[in-house]
């Protein structure tokens, strides 16, 4: 906890951010840092309340510690609290960014609309470990002698490398694009989280051992038969990348995309790359005097909204099927739970028009080129309801619906039908493993992060990436001392 009276006395504080008009000037990240005193007042916030739901299974998956580092930093004992921070989570800068913040949600204090300010003081904590020079290699005293590869460099296959290395095992990553970090670095604008800051844990954990091995897709360039026979055991963090399938007639009108290659071909122009990726290959898309529609209401829409402002797009128009939800929602039902409510992402707030209960009947055009789009509004059962049609003007649009699984070319192709997989309440294909020792039906294969799980956040997949690393461990050693 921090200071016994912190919640009575002293008002919640976030970082701010630099006004729209600014921010979509650019693509770099846009909050405005707080003072060290201005976070441990935020620290002290945190209160005794007797069992804290924000590091349960409720709240933070990697179990964060919370409670404890926010007494550190009130305390300021910050070096203290990094060191607690990241025996939990191995990227604290990264879910400190990009986390929706679960833990928040989960806090005694949001029954009152106030929770602490916890992903605030953890992207504090994470800025403030460079700064002390606390991010630098912590290789292993002792080598095991075993060889893992692991397929996938997004934050689930990163964890467990840096996870496996510093147990002694020699970490090979194989990437299929060309830098690491997966959808991370490519499908995550700039915006929201800078690449520098994946290229600086990339050097630390190079410097731990872990060799990382880009522009090798795995099935294709190198066959998993290959790795099988040469690693000890390998782990597929493929991630989940396949669009769900919308349905929608005319998404063959030039001008109708999935949302994703957009998104990785803008981080890849700001990044200095060529826009073409291996997976996510498409003519250039740009926004720049068009009207934008995007269909969708998730975290990937947004992305899309956000960069189709700054490439400058004239309007924007957002579309979800789901009824909007209520400004405020009712504490005593869903407490310590996510909690469907009015939310609005920055990206939104920088002019979007949202609307809500409406369908995507049709992509309409001319000369095979897209003009509109056919929407309806619907009914409780999203049912259109009769007469309620309307177009809305639209020269690109974005398809932002989520993913049904890993792509099935490469490795799942490759194995064919001796890799499992599952079909979840959600209609994505994804691999069947459990959560316990991680592995799959093909003998010394584990898999892990959102080509097991689905869809998920990136403190989900740090989570399954740290237990994996824990369970190829224990299978490799017959003991582990690494944490889950």
């Amino acid at each position: 906890m921090g200071k016994v009276t912190g919640f009575l006395e002293i008002d919640r504080q976030v970082h701010k951010y630099q006004p729209a008009s600014d921010r979509i000037r650019h693509f770099r990240e846009f909050t405005l840092p707080m003072s060290d005193s201005e976070v441990e007042k935020q620290a002290a916030r945190c209160m005794d309340c007797g069992v804290p739901y924000c590091h349960g299974p409720t709240g933070c998956p990697v179990h964060n510690q919370i409670p404890d580092w926010n007494d550190l930093v009130y305390n300021g004992e910050w070096e203290t609290a990094i060191r607690n921070l990241h025996s939990t989570n191995n990227f604290p800068e990264f879910t400190g960014r990009i986390c929706p913040a679960p833990c928040e949600e989960a806090c005694t204090l949001n029954l009152e609309d106030i929770p602490v300010a916890i992903k605030t003081v953890e992207q504090a904590l994470a800025d403030k470990a460079y700064e002390i020079g606390y991010i630098r290699p912590y290789p292993p005293q002792t080598k095991t002698g075993k060889r893992v590869a692991i397929i996938g460099s997004g934050p689930a296959g990163m964890a467990a490398a840096q996870q496996l290395g510093r147990a002694g095992h020699e970490v090979h990553v194989y990437e299929r694009e060309s830098r690491p970090g997966g959808l991370m670095r490519y499908g995550i604008p700039d915006f929201k989280i800078e690449k520098h800051f994946i290229d600086r844990r990339i050097e630390q954990m190079q410097g731990e051992g872990v060799t990382f091995f880009c522009g090798v897709n795995v099935g294709v360039d190198k066959s998993m038969d290959s790795l099988l026979s040469e690693y000890d055991a390998v782990l597929y963090c493929g991630g989940s990348e396949t669009p769900r399938a919308a349905g929608i007639p005319g998404a063959d009108l030039d001008g109708v995309h999935d949302a994703m290659p957009y998104l990785v071909q803008q981080n890849r122009r700001v990044g200095g790359e060529d826009i073409q990726s291996v997976a996510w290959p498409a003519p250039p898309i740009l926004a720049n005097g068009q009207h934008v529609v995007v269909v969708g209401g998730g975290d990937t829409a947004s992305d899309c909204v956000g960069t189709a402002f700054r490439q400058g797009a004239v309007r924007v128009t957002q579309l979800d099927i789901r009824p909007q939800p209520p400004e405020k929602e009712d504490k005593l039902s869903v407490w310590p739970y996510w909690a469907t409510k009015m939310r609005t992402s920055s990206s939104q707030a920088e002019g979007a028009k949202r609307e809500f209960q409406v369908a995507t009947l049709e992509f309409i055009g001319e000369d095979g080129k897209l003009t509109g789009v056919k929407c309806c509004e619907v009914d409780e059962k999203r049912k259109p309801i009769a007469g309620k049609e309307f177009v809305i003007r639209a020269d690109l649009a974005f398809i932002a619906i989520g993913f049904a699984g890993p792509f099935s070319q490469g490795v799942l192709s490759e194995l064919g039908g001796r890799m499992k997989t599952m079909i979840d309440n959600r209609r994505s294909t994804n691999i069947a493993a459990n959560d316990r020792d991680y592995r799959t039906s093909v003998e010394r294969l584990f898999a892990a992060g959102d080509a097991r799980r689905g869809q998920s956040l990136v403190v989900w997949a740090i989570r399954e990436g740290r237990q994996a690393a824990r369970a190829i461990d224990e299978a490799l050693m017959g003991a582990t001392l690494l944490p889950r």
